[in-house]
């Protein structure tokens, strides 16, 4: 079986690297378990720590897991004493060190040697018959235990049982070992947000080399200091920043928490900030922050948090206070003045509106290879005190389906070694069904950013799914590539069409099927591994089940303009997310119990979408309008970087395809990226962006474009009242019929200022004609989601009598 090789694999790459590990390497083997029986015993200190006495636990937990033998966990004085000098003994934490206090010295030898937070390594070493297992704190003396079972095979791919791997091994032995490590990153964590689940997260992130507690407080606070300063009329986001008054009042409030070592925020709230302050303009100087399309005011918040900083120290030099903000929102932009960053501060860098899909270095994405810029900026002025605050799931409000972050974070972790940096806290929704492998593969780069990352896929297949490792191996592999082959820049659940194409979705499915048919001989054996294939075959079949039904219920209502269907597939795909619930938790963000996702959180939310498309169908099935007419699925589009479509009147000027039309991938992304200017076809059901009107080297296309289309009214249409209505569309627009304006749509950018219904309603009755009408839509995107994402239709309302 593919497991059994997995195991010797395991075995046999243990023995080479202990080898090699140095002062141990001419020992014979020794076998802490021979043949499933062990007289060995594990070694900690009484009062040893809470991860240090998880450790000790956890060898024994895991070594009787593997071979059936169960060591003695000895946690006593008395009993540390009477051990017999000639049995295996697995000695963990303070014992280790007291045992060798040379260990120590090995240590210092990797550990990081003037850390800011906590320099975290690992020693372990083979003397004899004892086996040393120690750490620089609590939670390395975990690490190192983790170490160990990890070279005896051992995995925890995702959190709870359903991730954990451990294989069959009647005889676990130790070779030659002396070996010491230290990651280069002190902040390695995640922390679950909003509604995900936190079911096993302590143990899964431990045994993945992260740690808890480790960082300093960044959220959202500084409003609490200056409700004082709020000028009258205004709020919060209006106060004076970078003036001498603001950080004298704020030292006030602050000095006593100083003054004990604590540490504290002082983030900014959860905003856009402005300023009538002349000081503050003046440090601005008239820079615009482009990804939230407001003031950049990183200059006067630097300067602000750097006068806070040099009061509290002249009034306590000797405080070891760590002061956190987040540089977030329009404080993203790195400082643009000659400016260092005060010794107390530490910047949480949440770059919230930046691609969070691509790697640093994929040209497909300029955000990104900004973002790279803006990270060693920051290093820069922090002096390398910067923790990257991001995202995964990278889709913020999103609907438990697959959102792989491996393809970007493999890039990306070079780049955070290379600046320097203290590490990355991510914000996590623990949704299984959508982040997978993704925490698991963080963690091992957070600890080793030099790992082979295609050999933990290619072990994590065959080890995770047994004898269905081929086919899901391939699926996962077209899922992650999909991604990574993308133009998509944007998030939010509006890319699932560009990504889960239905070409994707039968590649995906027919692997599923293989997959299935090859555990299906699985299901009534009894063991603890034969069930966990089960289990997890199981699990992808749910998430695909999901997957499915939400992109039917996309397509539907987008393309199709069919509510009824995409209610339907809606409702079967929320069967299928509480199915994936109730198996566990930690499978999607929470929709059962306490804080569950409901429809009355708006369209924003998986269930809320799905009552919204409920209530474009009453518009067309005669509870409160009937449909008129489908207007067409594709629309002549054209680019307008000069604004020259309102003076040369493209409203009705005929349009020439003769470009697109001489395009053999007419429709293609290149199509579109390439096109110098000319009119093209565009579809109504996917924003422009995902289609590939991007620039030639993939910035986002931004300024005014117009869309066109010729549809014939209806007989006797005109006789009555007709609506135009856009279901699905970004940006500020204006609304053209027979060459006429008829209206105009203000919207209020980013676009994530606004409902998330994103529609537009138009009385176009007294503009339509009998016959062949024009409908014209002119659109200015600012940012980076653009013009259609669902077909417009015309209706008529039925007036309710009062």
């Amino acid at each position: 079986m593919k497991g059994h090789s997995l195991k010797v694999r395991a075995a046999l790459g243990f023995a080479i690297l202990v080898l090699l590990g140095g002062r141990g390497g001419a020992q014979d083997a020794l076998k802490v378990v021979d043949n499933g029986k062990t007289t060995a015993v594990v070694v900690v200190d009484p009062k040893a720590g809470k991860w240090e006495k998880q450790a000790a636990a956890d060898l024994v937990k895991y070594v009787e897991m593997m071979s059936g033998a169960k060591p003695a966990l000895v946690d006593t004085d008395g009993a540390i004493a009477a051990v017999k000098a000639d049995v295996p003994q697995l000695i963990v934490g303070a014992a280790a060190l007291k045992a060798d206090p040379t260990l120590q010295a090995a240590l210092a030898k990797v550990a990081k040697k003037d850390p800011t937070l906590r320099a975290d390594a690992i020693v372990l070493r083979r003397a004899g018959n004892r086996v040393l297992i120690a750490g620089t704190n609590d939670d390395s003396h975990y690490y190192a235990a983790t170490e160990l079972l990890r070279r005896w095979g051992c995995r925890w791919y995702l959190p709870t049982d359903i991730g954990e791997c451990v294989p069959d091994s009647k005889t676990l032995t130790v070779v030659g070992l002396d070996y010491a490590y230290a990651p280069p990153f002190e902040v390695r964590n995640y922390w679950v947000s909003w509604n995900g689940s936190n079911d096993g997260q302590d143990d899964f992130m431990h045994r993945n080399f992260m740690n808890t507690g480790v960082g300093v407080a960044n959220g959202h606070a500084i409003g609490a200091y200056v409700q004082e300063l709020i000028p009258k009329g205004k709020s919060l986001f209006d106060i004076p920043i970078a003036e001498d008054a603001t950080a004298d009042h704020i030292v006030k409030k602050v000095a006593a928490r100083f003054a004990k070592n604590e540490y504290f925020s002082l983030g900014m709230e959860d905003g856009v900030y402005r300023s009538e302050s002349a000081l503050d303009k003046e440090l601005q100087a008239g820079l615009k922050d482009k990804y939230f399309l407001s003031a950049s005011l990183t200059d006067p918040f630097l300067m602000l948090y750097n006068k806070v900083s040099d009061r509290l120290l002249k009034l306590h030099p000797k405080s070891k206070s760590k002061i956190g903000f987040l540089a977030y929102g329009n404080l993203t932009i790195p400082p643009q003045r000659k400016i260092t960053a005060a010794k107390p501060l530490v910047a949480y860098l949440a770059a919230i509106d930046v691609d969070p899909i691509h790697g640093m270095d994929d040209p497909k994405s300029p955000a990104r290879g900004e973002y790279r810029d803006m990270v060693y900026r920051w290093a820069e002025v922090m002096q390398g005190r910067v923790v990257i605050y991001d995202y995964d799931q990278g889709m913020l409000v999103w609907r438990d389906v697959p959102n792989p972050s491996i393809q970007s974070i493999r890039q990306d972790i070079k780049h955070y070694k290379k600046a320097g940096i203290l590490g990355v806290s991510t914000e996590c929704r623990n949704a299984i069904a959508t982040v997978f492998l993704n925490l698991h593969v963080r963690g091992q780069l957070y600890w080793n950013p030099d790992a082979d990352v295609d050999a933990l896929l290619a072990e994590f297949y065959t080890t995770f799914y047994g004898p269905a490792a081929q086919p899901m191996a391939a699926y996962w592999t077209a899922i992650i590539k999909a991604w990574e082959d993308s133009i998509v820049t944007e998030h939010e659940h509006y890319v699932i069409p560009a990504i889960y194409t239905p070409e994707l979705l039968a590649k995906l499915k027919e692997q599923l099927v293989e997959a299935e048919k090859l555990v299906a001989s699985l299901k009534d054996k009894t063991s603890r591994q034969d069930k966990q294939y089960v289990d997890r075959i199981k699990f992808s079949r749910l998430g695909f089940n999901l997957l499915e039904e939400y992109t039917a219920m996309v397509k539907a209502a987008a393309t199709d303009i069919d509510y009824k269907a995409a209610v339907a597939a809606g409702e079967r795909a929320l069967v299928a997310r509480i199915e994936l619930a109730k198996m566990n938790p930690t499978f999607t963000t929470r929709v059962v119990g306490v804080a569950a996702e409901s429809k009355d959180n708006g369209p924003a939310w998986f269930p809320g979408e799905v009552e919204h498309y409920r209530a474009l169908g009453s518009l067309t099935d005669g509870t409160k309008g009937t449909l008129i007419a489908k207007l067409p699925l594709e629309w002549a589009f054209r680019r307008d970087p000069h604004d020259t479509g309102v003076v040369s009147a493209w409203a009705r000027k005929p349009i020439d395809l003769t470009w697109w039309k001489a395009r053999k991938d007419a429709g293609s992304v290149d199509s579109h990226r390439e096109n110098p200017g000319h009119w093209a076809m565009l579809r109504t059901d996917l924003y422009m962006q995902a289609q590939g009107v991007v620039s030639h080297d993939y910035h986002s296309y931004t300024g005014s474009a117009w869309y066109r289309t010729d549809f014939e009214l209806p007989a006797g249409a005109e006789k009555g009242k007709v609506h135009i209505r856009f279901p699905g569309m970004f940006n500020e627009a204006w609304l053209y019929v027979n060459g006429h304006l008829v209206k105009h749509r203000p919207f209020s950018e980013p676009w994530w200022q606004s409902d998330y219904k994103f529609e537009w309603d138009v009385d176009i009755t007294a503009d339509l004609k009998p016959g062949v009408n024009t409908i014209a839509v002119r659109i200015n995107n600012p940012h980076h989601f653009g013009g259609m994402f669902r077909r417009p239709f015309l209706y008529r309302p039925i007036e309710v009598k009062k």
